[in-house]
């Protein structure tokens, strides 16, 4: 039967570099693990014996290129999975993406250089003296190093996670300029979004809402989005997974509802996602992004009193991280400043 000409863009996107000197592109020997990770979680073990391996866990601390099964024909297996479970080759894809940004990020947080103190400098003006001199540079340093981190982290999480659940329930995300959803004040500038579903439906995706918007202009941005989606005749769908109560969260509900909108919150919205997706996708959600993000939910600390000590250190050409009882390491790849 041969696979279909979006199969196999699929397969090209996975194991295509991406965008950046840190994409990476994934082996047949890393997508036949995805694989017997696809066919673990739904059942198919007794179709596909010589898939039937030990399997590092998707979410645990080896290294994520260990995570591969060697001597298999990749896409001889691809093409019979396609055949007997609907929907595999976009658990797959979804599956490749998550895999691609993890293995993205290991590079980063192995390569990230430290900030050169010209950068962060002045700003030892504001604490000078409460530590000697060699502290305080080597804390300024280090701060700005763990800042850089976190915004890196903040950007791929961006690339990754609306895309993802855009293609489990269906639907495709939209960049400004071949949007359908145009702003109301410029017809001629389309909004991005993070989802377009058939049935005319336009999706906003969030995680949470905070209670401190990013800015007002941007605040209000997000608030014109559901009025922009019905001037341009698609009805605007919220999703917000966290149902921490805030005003923000309010005043954006309030706004889709004014606009005959959805609006899908905590359990409302994993609900809508599960029904959306279908069996087999909705499997995909809820191993790989439903429950961990339950976990971490759950174990956030209640105060800044609570949260457990912290310890950072570079040993040789390893930095590694201990809190709570737990510790990882990083192999770094770069000693210099930029």
């Amino acid at each position: 039967m041969g696979l279909t000409k979006a199969q196999l863009s699929l397969i090209a996107k996975a194991q295509s570099q991406g965008a950046g000197e840190q994409g990476v592109a994934l082996s047949d020997e890393a997508c036949s693990y995805l694989l017997a990770l696809l066919v673990r979680d739904l059942k198919l073990g007794r179709q596909f014996p010589e898939l039937d391996v030990p399997l590092l866990p998707f979410f645990g601390a080896a290294r994520l290129d260990r995570m591969a099964i060697r001597n298999c024909d990749f896409l001889h297996l691809f093409e019979r999975l396609v055949r007997v479970q609907e929907d595999a080759d976009t658990y797959f894809s979804c599956l490749a993406t998550l895999h691609k940004a993890r293995l993205k990020y290991e590079r980063i947080l192995r390569t990230q250089s430290f900030p050169t103190f010209e950068q962060v400098g002045p700003r030892g003006l504001l604490q000078y003296g409460t530590m000697t001199s060699k502290s305080l540079a080597s804390f300024l340093l280090w701060r700005k190093w763990m800042f850089d981190i976190d915004n890196r982290s903040a950007q791929e999480t961006g690339y990754v996670f609306e895309p993802i659940i855009a293609s489990a329930i269906g639907g495709v995300p939209m960049g400004p300029k071949n949007s359908p959803i145009r702003r109301r004040r410029d017809r001629s500038k389309g909004r991005q979004v993070d989802c377009i579903r058939p049935g005319r439906k336009a999706y906003e995706i969030k995680i949470r809402v905070t209670i401190a918007a990013s800015g007002q202009g941007r605040w209000q941005e997000e608030l014109a989005f559901p009025s922009d989606c019905r001037a341009s005749g698609y009805t605007p769908v919220l999703l917000v997974l966290d149902p921490t109560p805030n005003p923000k969260l309010e005043e954006l509900r309030d706004e889709f509802v004014r606009h005959r909108g959805e609006v899908y919150v905590g359990a409302a919205a994993w609900a809508h996602l599960d029904a959306a997706a279908g069996k087999t996708l909705g499997q995909f959600l809820e191993t790989y992004v439903h429950k961990p993000l339950q976990a971490l939910l759950a174990e956030t600390p209640s105060s800044e009193r609570a949260l457990p000590e912290m310890l950072v250190r570079t040993t040789g050409s390893q930095l590694s991280v201990s809190i709570g009882g737990d510790s990882f390491v990083v192999e770094r790849d770069v000693d210099s400043f930029q």
